[in-house]
């Protein structure tokens, strides 16, 4: 009878493990009994069958690591499937803590990967993070200002002219993976953009739903995570079995429906769910935080006029946070559904699964609603990793370090077997979770190259503080820090420009518009209430200088063309 892969990789794994316990109890009995050389080593005979056992588990460790690697390559191209939502903060999960939402599938999937904590966006809005996802580039580097248009240059006649996308079309992930690595690629739901992608160059198959919860279609009224769903399983059911797949769902859920006085319209049969919850209101939902805010900060701002539609009373901030909770449960219920069908077609064994979003939201924190800002809810989000390839001491466990949504692309594509491209920014992910895995910690490497051989991308100088402490990554460490953007819309009073340098001990927060900086430390303050912009005590001065020489450094490169890892 054939054994199954996973079969052979627990066989493999068990005879590792009877080998490194005789060996350890080999090198327990050589140092527990050797003698002690006065000139402060073990004696010679006994330090050489040390260094013999050492030797011998390190040829075991890259002997395992090698069978390992053939393993994975009798397995064959993985399949991809990205379950992508949106407007869906960092603690809109059961397994994040929170204590009223239903989300027993995500959480589950958590259960057997990774939950990484920290997750962040770079830019905290829809069109931008998405356009991030495609590309693998920061905001800075795709340009993708606007909705429908990217952003807008004057010519040398005077005259203005939309960009749109501005990334080539053959260097999407989607492009990538379907011309390059030969997968079968669907998407269903969002694309975000506003602006058409060339469907033969990109997908095999392609629905984008975007704006709407109800909608006739035909004969039959459709709420839109149930399309979300029935597009993936259809793309599912008829894609190419010859060949991988990539899928990302990508649901509109959570986004409420602008201008729409319900806001958030989940489905009929869901809203008997949270009816006797109370939902709590967060601590810094206050007058207090609100008008500690800058003071370019007023009623016309749009964060502002959102909070007003949705939590400027208790009985309407209940109502808007249940329906928004009955949406999320729906997504997750949906999450289960295609992974229930991806079980019966025999694939989820061989199937990496992410779940992540395009940003965080604002439920009241501040006196605000939605996005856009640097502030820890429209930053954070979820992201969840469950990879055939994951070793298993990382299965069911948390990651703190700082992954990003510039991440997600050289993740998906490394999944292929492909390189990421020298125009990308961000890393594998699998790195923190397979072989070990990196830690960020302290870096004193600079301008190495990046942790695959054929992978030419540098990665930056550590910041001039903290002795190496902070940094964008190196070969054996990931990042401690990085850059935030979000641009201007409108107009300032609307939604200003926003700019940040992010590290888990203080984060540095500059407005452009009005040449505004802010200093908070986010280990004593993690609402992000009291900004030490002005204080006196000079360890806090002396904070805010080495952050704004370092937020200008990685501004810099974040706006330049290196080929380099942020």
């Amino acid at each position: 009878m054939a054994v199954s892969l996973p079969a052979k990789l627990v066989l493999l794994i068990s005879v590792l493990a009877a080998s490194m316990f005789v060996m350890l109890y080999h090198v327990h009995k050589s140092t527990q009994f050797a003698t002690i050389d006065p000139r402060g080593g073990f004696d010679s005979p006994e330090n050489m069958d040390s260094k013999n056992s050492r030797r011998m588990m390190k040829e075991k460790k890259e002997k395992v690591e090698r069978e390992t690697e053939k393993v994975e390559e009798d397995r064959g191209p993985m399949n991809i499937l990205l379950f992508y939502a949106d407007d869906w903060r960092h603690d809109t999960l059961g397994a994040a803590g929170n204590a009223v939402v239903k989300t027993p599938v995500l959480d589950a999937i958590a259960e057997e990967g990774v939950r990484f904590t920290e997750n962040c966006v770079t830019t905290s809005i829809c069109w931008c993070s998405r356009a991030t996802l495609y590309s693998g580039q920061y905001l800075a580097r795709h340009h993708f200002e606007m909705l429908g248009r990217g952003r807008t240059i004057t010519l040398a006649d005077g005259k203005k002219m939309e960009m749109k996308f501005e990334v080539p079309q053959n260097e999407t992930i989607y492009s990538l993976l379907k011309q390059k690595a030969n997968y079968a690629v669907g998407h269903a739901g969002k694309l975000g953009l506003w602006v058409e992608l060339d469907r033969k160059l990109n997908f095999d198959f392609m629905v984008d739903e975007d704006g709407w919860h109800w909608r006739r279609l035909g004969d039959r009224l459709w709420h839109i995570t149930e399309k979300n769903t029935a597009d993936a399983l259809r793309f599912l059911m008829t894609r190419n079995k010859d060949k991988p797949f990539f899928l990302n769902v990508a649901y509109f859920a959570t986004h409420a429906v602008d201008g729409d006085k319900n806001q958030y319209l989940p489905q009929n049969r869901s809203m008997s769910m949270y009816e006797n919850d109370t939902i709590p209101i967060p601590a810094t939902a206050t007058d207090e935080a609100w008008n500690k805010m800058p003071p370019f900060f007023g009623e016309n701002n749009e964060g502002r006029t959102r909070w007003r539609w949705r939590f400027d009373e208790p009985g309407k901030h209940q109502t808007m946070m249940k329906n928004y909770y009955r949406m999320a449960t729906e997504v997750d219920t949906s999450v289960g559904i295609i992974i229930k069908h991806l079980e019966q077609e025999g694939q989820l064994d061989n199937t990496l699964i992410i779940f992540t979003t395009d940003n965080g939201n604002f439920h009241a924190e501040h006196g605000l609603a939605d996005k856009w800002y640097p502030h820890q809810e429209s930053i954070r989000v979820p992201l969840i990793i469950k990879d055939p390839r994951m070793s298993p001491e990382f299965k069911g466990t948390l990651n703190d370090d700082f992954t990003l949504n510039i991440d997600l692309a050289a993740t998906i594509l490394s999944a292929a077997g492909l390189e990421p491209l020298p125009s990308m920014m961000g890393r594998d992910m699998s790195a923190l979770y397979r072989k070990g895995g990196l830690q960020a910690g302290e870096s004193a490497q600079s301008r190495r190259k990046a942790f695959t051989p054929t992978d030419k991308r540098l990665y930056p100088d550590p910041a001039s503080d903290g002795e190496g402490k902070y940094h964008s990554g190196s070969e054996q460490n990931w990042r401690t820090e990085f850059f935030y953007e979000h641009p201007m819309h409108s107009n300032p009073s609307f939604i200003p420009a926003s700019e940040a340098l992010v590290r888990k001990d203080y984060k540095y927060f500059y407005w452009p518009n009005f040449k505004y900086e802010q200093l908070f430390d986010m280990k004593n303050d993690p609402g992000e209430m009291n900004d030490l912009f002005n204080s006196t005590n000079p360890v806090h001065q002396l904070k805010l200088k080495e952050m704004r020489k370092r937020f200008l450094e990685l501004k810099m490169m974040a706006h330049s063309d290196m080929s380099i890892i942020l």
